[in-house]
């Protein structure tokens, strides 16, 4: 059998950086670190990537791509429980670039690109929740005046682009470890749905508690 060939030094740069990244936070990652992480010299990663910038623009391009590809999941959402698993994977897709978010109000303000593509993100967020709304409504999972749908689809994006935030406010020191994942996630899937409750036909919403109750930790909050 013929051996794998070696990963390109490139690609593994950047496993490495996203790693680092989310670990401890884009600020707090030198280049120096990167290097001496990937036992490569200086020279070499500046070879593949000359500026910090551009290792940060090549994560968040395979981020705003595999976000894209998912967020076309919602036009198949049409209940409680579709919606919940769309958000949960959705939620996973985040954790794995959670550093963008962690770190979000920063990156924005020293990135022009960055700023400018993260606002194409949030308009495709919104479109994609826009399209859970009518796939939900359509199928009689919940009943939402049209005139309400573009505030709440407004209120579900903010809670999904800042929930990392507030894990993090709440419990610094491990909200983000890969151990805090599920919960995390968990949590984030259920309060965006909760926005949903006062519009759930009944037996609509008695699922989505069903579903909090078997998925969310008792110690959960």
């Amino acid at each position: 059998m013929a051996k794998k060939a070696p990963r390109r030094t490139a690609e593994r740069i950047l496993e490495v950086t996203l790693e680092l990244f989310n670990r401890f936070g884009e600020p707090n990652v030198s280049t120096t670190l990167i290097s001496a992480e990937l036992h490569i010299s200086p020279g070499n990663l500046y070879y593949h990537y000359p500026a910090k910038d551009e290792l940060i623009n090549s994560l968040f391009d395979r981020y705003e791509r595999g976000l894209g590809e998912l967020l076309h999941a919602a036009d198949d959402v049409r209940d409680v429980e579709d919606a919940w698993f769309f958000l949960h994977t959705l939620f996973e897709r985040i954790w794995a670039y959670r550093f963008l978010y962690r770190d979000l109000n920063d990156l924005l303000s020293k990135n022009r690109r960055l700023e400018t593509h993260f606002q194409q993100v949030l308009r495709n967020k919104t479109r994609a929740i826009k399209a859970l709304l009518d796939g939900m409504s359509r199928s009689g999972a919940l009943h939402i005046d049209s005139r309400e749908t573009e505030a709440t689809a407004t209120s579900m994006v903010v809670v999904l682009t800042y929930w990392l935030s507030y894990e993090y406010v709440r419990d610094p020191r491990h909200a983000l470890e890969p151990e805090s994942a599920q919960h995390a996630l968990l949590r984030g899937a259920q309060h965006v749905l909760q926005l949903l409750v006062p519009y759930l036909e009944p037996a609509q919403r008695a699922h989505l508690i069903a579903l909090a109750t078997a998925y969310t930790p008792a110690s959960g909050s």
